[in-house]
């Protein structure tokens, strides 16, 4: 077999250091919460790896590790917790109790998956003395040194340190993970061991005090006692190349003395919309919101095989769906081919002759696990005339063993006959509802067709598609996809921003729970919205509330009536997910049609004329985004509320502006999952294209304005992370935007931003006499605007 080795950079055959076995380890998760559909595919991977080799017969022993130890995050230095100590305060439970309900959360969803479970899944609290012993040894070797109760590894006593991930010293940051300690002969040095605080639940003792174990050496121990010192494989996600597995190396080789691992193997991430899978984004899908979302587990397991899995692969729900209805199709061809065959044959043990499409299927495998082409494989081999059914089904249940789609396990069981059989898709939905399809079919029966059509259409309406066979009517649940606009990203939804206007005001509500909030903002709407022409564009961003069914029924109403009979234009969209706030805001603007965009939050209520003076407010040709409340900034830090009417930036509780601008603004950043400074950041937009931001203060005293419920929902910690993700976004775009500031307005330095030739190509040109050698670090001047410039430390590669 084939593989890529992130330690040389290069596809090598795996060669076995001893004949017939292959030694094999992999990153387990730290329990101290579910893991994520991007965990899963990186084990998914290893056990494709493991399969293979047994597939080709070899012997293949699996160690997978747990850490039930916990490590400090960055953030939480300063109060010294770790993961598995905060979630233990949080459940109200013991470290090792969270621990082991954790544990077997991960081993249930690995089945789920039919992933082979390890042969040895060592515990990182069970194997403290082996980490002290290493220590003990990197001490007496001179590479680790103690201080304070702590012992550290001495990066620069190891020659080879960078050679997996490519990170040299020199442009490495100090602190990485750990943080820095004024203690470390280096600022890069990594701890082995760290001395206990005052109360902390989880220690030991060793020579240096009591303590714990660092993040990486759990590994180191587990890896050597159960594998030896020199084994075959290591596996992981790219997050783990550094700095975990080069300090295993580190770690490992600085105590034998040889080599640790010989293929290390690296699964890609698994983005979601577009964005790594963060707890904190809000996009870190779960093995259970995946089956609560209706979807077989065993989906995922197809969607990832349609990605090389050092490929970064695209997480959405109508990519898993289009999964999942592939392997439907794929067990509906195997069991028609398993009914037309000698069952007995097609189960039996009798080894397979060797078949030219098994030799394509493997060379597919066994080159750096092409998934994607070796699934190309079986669907030609599928619909080949040349096979008889026979001999099909049997070579499916064979590459089965690598693929683990458990397709034998689906043959034999009861799931097949149920698919066809009409009672059982009865028993699954109201009674009333299976009375009204066992009427409809007397009356089939009786060919009164026009009758039975009507049945069809009503229960049409209550949610429900019928499906008539020869063997009956099957009833299932309408799909959300048949009757409404679904979307998976505002992408989806067609730019009608170049279309004329249909309306004067398109009032856009995004809803995401809170179906009261939602419910008392529509209805104020339609109070007030006096004799204008008004659109109101929902979309449903994911909810899993009634927020849901009560915006389908909404749907299914059509348009709304105002107080005073006028007709309210309605578009609801329904996102299959949360999308993030971003996202959801941009598929409502790129459906509007109205002249003016209102973005308005659910906790607004309207209680008068707000469109008179809004409307009023753009008629002056300077003013580009509006609304009631305002904010100013000195620092772009700190913002404080204004009444203006000049502001820095319209708050988003309700944000109007002229559709015709959304081509010259743009879109917003999708990467603002949670919704605060999103506004701040769109507000920008308008006033670096030359736009003032103004407060219409008599909007406030047209509404009212409630408590945002999502805000209040959150913990003081989640307010506060997810509100750093958002202000890191605001800065990285907005950090030399001073001259945009009220405080700071100058017409004759206005400034553009970044978007100049330079930040944008992210290029820069230099004559050759400009530049030194390469790998020499250096600076250049970069001019933002006339009154600022500053320079960025970087160096040149050669050109190859």
């Amino acid at each position: 077999m084939k593989i890529y080795n992130t330690l040389t950079k290069r596809i090598e055959e795996i060669v076995p250091i001893e004949d017939g076995k292959i030694k094999m380890y992999s990153c387990g998760p730290t329990v101290y919460r579910f893991i994520h559909i991007g965990n899963l595919r990186t084990f998914t991977m290893a056990d494709w790896i493991r399969r293979t080799f047994e597939y080709r017969g070899f012997q293949v022993l699996h160690v997978k590790n747990i850490t039930d130890v916990g490590h400090m995050r960055q953030e939480m230095l300063d109060r010294g917790e770790d993961k598995l100590v905060a979630q233990a305060r949080k459940e109200g439970k013991t470290s090792l109790q969270i621990a082991q309900f954790y544990t077997e959360a991960f081993h249930a969803d690995e089945a789920k998956l039919d992933i082979l479970p390890a042969q040895i899944f060592p515990r990182a609290t069970e194997h403290v003395p082996e980490m002290i012993a290493i220590i003990q040894g990197l001490l007496a070797k001179g590479i680790a040194y103690e201080v304070g109760g702590y012992v550290y590894y001495d990066i620069k006593r190891f020659p080879g340190y960078g050679k997996l991930s490519g990170n040299q010293l020199e442009n490495m940051l100090g602190g990485v993970r750990e943080g820095v300690d004024a203690n470390k002969h280096n600022p890069e040095d990594f701890p082995l061991w760290k001395p206990a605080e005052q109360g902390r639940e989880m220690t030991w003792e060793s020579p240096w005090g009591p303590g714990f174990p660092g993040w990486h050496i759990e590994c180191s121990a587990m890896s050597i006692k159960y594998l030896g010192e020199h084994f075959d494989v290591h596996t992981g996600g790219v997050d783990n190349i550094f700095p975990h597995h080069e300090d295993e190396i580190a770690q490992s080789e600085g105590f034998t003395g040889q080599q640790f691992v010989n293929y290390w193997v690296h699964a890609q991430h698994l983005l979601a919309d577009g964005q790594k899978m963060a707890k904190s984004t809000g996009n870190a899908y779960t093995c259970e919101e995946i089956e609560v979302r209706g979807f077989d587990p065993m989906a995922l397991r197809y969607f990832y095989t349609t990605a090389l899995y050092r490929s970064r692969l695209n997480f959405t729900f109508r990519a898993l769906q289009a999964a999942q209805t592939t392997l439907e199709r794929l067990r509906g061809l195997a069991y028609q081919l398993f009914t037309q065959s000698d069952r007995e044959r097609v189960i039996s043990e009798e080894p397979l002759a060797e078949h030219s499409w098994s030799d394509a299927f493997l060379a597919e495998v066994e080159n750096d696990l092409n998934m994607p082409r070796a699934m190309s494989v079986v669907w030609e081999m599928l619909r080949s005339k040349e096979l008889e059914p026979v001999d099909r089904v049997r070579l499916l249940l064979d590459w089965d063993r690598i693929l683990g789609f458990d397709l034998k396990g689906y043959l034999l069981s009861e799931r097949p006959q149920k698919k066809a059989d009409p009672e059982s898709y009865l028993t699954s939905v109201p009674s009333s509802v299976a009375m009204e399809v066992r009427e409809r079919g007397k009356l089939r029966a009786h060919r009164d067709y026009a009758q039975a059509d009507q049945v069809r259409q009503e229960l049409g309406s209550a949610g429900y598609a019928l499906r008539d066979t020869t063997r009956g009517t099957l009833v299932l649940p309408r799909r959300p996809e048949d009757e409404f606009t679904v979307i998976s990203s505002s992408a989806d939804v067609a730019d009608a921003t170049q279309l004329p206007d249909l309306y004067e005001f398109s009032v856009n509500l995004l809803a995401h729970n809170s179906c009261e909030d939602l419910k008392r903002c529509i209805e104020s709407i339609c109070q007030h919205a006096y004799d204008r022409h008004v659109e109101l564009v929902i979309i449903d961003n994911g909810s899993t509330d009634d927020t849901l069914e009560y915006l389908q029924q909404l749907a299914r109403g059509g348009d709304l009536v105002g107080a005073y009979g006028q007709r309210i234009a309605l578009h609801v969209l329904f996102a299959d997910h949360n999308m993030g706030f971003a996202a959801g805001r941009n598929a409502t603007m790129r459906a509007s049609r109205g002249r003016f965009i209102i973005l308005m939050d659910t906790s607004i209520e309207v209680t008068g004329d707000i469109w008179e003076p809004l409307e009023k407010t753009f008629a002056d040709p300077s003013i580009g985004v509006a609304g009631p409340y305002g904010l100013v900034t000195d620092d772009l830090r700190e913002f404080r509320e204004a009444t203006g009417p000049d502001v820095d930036a319209i708050e988003g509780y309700l944000m109007a502006f002229r559709r015709e601008m959304l081509p010259e603004v743009g879109w917003i950043d999708e990467k603002f999952r949670f919704y605060r400074l999103m506004d701040i950041y769109f507000s920008f937009f308008f006033k670096t294209s030359g736009y003032r931001a103004v407060t219409t203060q008599i909007v406030t005293e047209r509404i009212e304005k409630h408590p945002h419920r999502e805000w209040y929902s959150l913990s003081e910690e989640e307010r506060a992370t997810k509100s750093k993700k958002n202000y890191d976004i605001f800065r990285a775009r907005w950090h030399h935007g001073e001259s945009l500031l009220v405080a700071n307005f100058n017409p004759e330095h206005w400034w553009r931003g970044h978007d100049h030739a330079h930040h944008v190509a992210g290029e820069h040109a230099h004559t050759a006499e400009e530049l030194p050698s390469p790998g020499v670090m250096h600076a250049h001047e970069h001019r933002h605007w006339p009154d600022h410039s500053h320079s960025h430390a970087h160096y040149h590669e050669a050109s190859r």
